[in-house]
């Protein structure tokens, strides 16, 4: 299943710059071993904002939860989700 997820980010602002830096390193590395899974398909940064619109491909609700409870901001973030489908008008093949 392919979900559309956008993540805010809100650090509390008295957070040691340290603990921040080795937070975002520990996300950096799962986000990337996640996109080398394929389970996290599409990154984008939202310009001019701690912000993100993702697309992960998932067994389930469940799968996509486990992930990003996970991720090391998830105590931090705002997370929107949408189930997507494919669209009867899409020319692509590996769409699902």
């Amino acid at each position: 299943m392919l979900f559309h997820v956008h993540m805010r980010v809100a650090l509390p602002g008295d957070m040691p710059a340290e603990t921040a830096a080795e937070l975002k390193a520990r996300e950096k590395a799962l986000a990337q071993a996640l996109q080398q899974s394929g389970h996290w398909r599409h990154l984008w940064r939202i310009a001019g904002a701690y912000e993100n619109i993702s697309v992960f491909d998932v067994a389930d609700n469940s799968e996509l939860h486990e992930l990003l409870t996970q991720l090391p901001l998830f105590p931090y973030m705002q997370i929107d989700i949408r189930p997507l489908c494919r669209h009867p008008s899409s020319i692509h093949d590996g769409d699902r």
